[in-house]
């Protein structure tokens, strides 16, 4: 019998994704926060760990991948020394997920190499990711239109209620402000604990707005209904954190007057992903999110934004050993 030839090293691509709001801010059934969000088939953070003799990161985001790899280490008690390679990077701080996927791209990757079965959730803990959301996660590990279902009394990632394909014709149109970044870390979380009560009735109208159009548009693939229901999450969400972004629902007001545009011209999901600064809109079919990119992108430019035409993702992380 012939042995395995033993892993040497790993490569994992893990997805972007936005986070398009909360259903409940309230918290007055138990659980707090609620979130909604999609993978994206671009940026991705792509990540090559092999074996070595000293420990070395290359590539961007060298400081939160040594972190990611020391906590890694630690808490499994693993003995190996490794080369990280980061090959891209989601942009970091943009409201796309990139903590969550690089910690997770890196620990499913030692993992791979050492031999353990860790879930991509267990290596999440690991990583202290998922505090509030669990979109990150079951972007990795599924892709697609995510729910979850908030934070209860468990100190656990929240559970995915719902995590469905997004239509392939579908588009997002992402706008990007490089100047700019979101809330995260430390002041991420004195802006959550700073904000006002949330009222129980606009909990209620954003769980309806969800459940008996958000999803149903998408399910039967219906841009008007999504888009209008997303619009409106976006709008109780996007006032409720004004208080925490200057007073406004966007990180980057550029940003938001460009999108003012965009529905102007036909675009629909309006919003930002996160707390920014990135903002979406979206558009039912490749034809018209391409007329709203060439509409918009001299606009962009003078303002000093880039604009990408982006895909859902209705595959998780792919992940290759060798």
């Amino acid at each position: 019998m012939h042995e395995a030839f033993p892993v040497t090293g790993c490569r994992v691509s893990a997805p972007a994704r936005l986070h398009l709001g909360f259903l409940d801010l309230n918290g007055g059934l138990g659980r707090r926060y609620g979130s909604i969000g999609l993978a994206l088939d671009r940026p991705s953070t792509d990540v090559t760990v092999s074996r070595a003799d000293t420990l070395s990161v290359s590539g961007p985001e060298e400081d939160r991948v040594r972190a990611v790899v020391d906590r890694c280490i630690e808490a499994l008690a693993l003995k190996g020394q490794y080369r990280v390679e980061v090959a891209h990077a989601i942009p970091a701080h943009a409201g796309l997920g990139s903590g969550t996927q690089l910690a997770l791209a890196i620990g499913l990757a030692l993992m791979r190499l050492e031999g353990l079965s860790l879930s991509p959730q267990q290596i999440g803990d690991l990583a202290g990711r998922g505090a509030r959301s669990a979109i990150g996660m079951a972007a990795f590990e599924g892709g697609g239109f995510i729910v979850d279902g908030g934070r209860g009394a468990l100190d656990r990632p929240p559970p995915v209620l719902i995590q469905t394909p997004f239509p392939e014709a579908w588009r997002a149109l992402l706008v990007l402000d490089k100047r700019h970044q979101g809330a995260h870390g430390d002041r991420e979380s004195q802006a959550f604990a700073a904000l006002p009560p949330f009222p129980e009735a606009l909990a209620e109208r954003l769980c309806r707005l969800v459940l008996m159009q958000l999803v149903p548009g998408l399910k039967e693939a219906d841009m008007a209904a999504f888009g209008a229901a997303l619009t409106e999450i976006q709008s109780i969400v996007g006032g409720h954190f004004a208080a925490a972004q200057g007073g406004s629902p966007w990180t980057s007001p550029s940003v938001g007057a460009l999108l003012g545009r965009a529905a102007e011209l036909g675009a629909t999901g309006i919003g930002q992903t996160s707390w920014g600064p990135t903002g979406f809109a979206f558009a039912p079919s490749p034809d018209v999110a391409d007329r709203l990119y060439h509409s918009l992108v001299e606009d962009a430019k003078a303002k000093g934004l880039e604009i990408t035409i982006v895909c859902g993702r209705n595959t998780g992380a792919t992940i290759a050993t060798f």
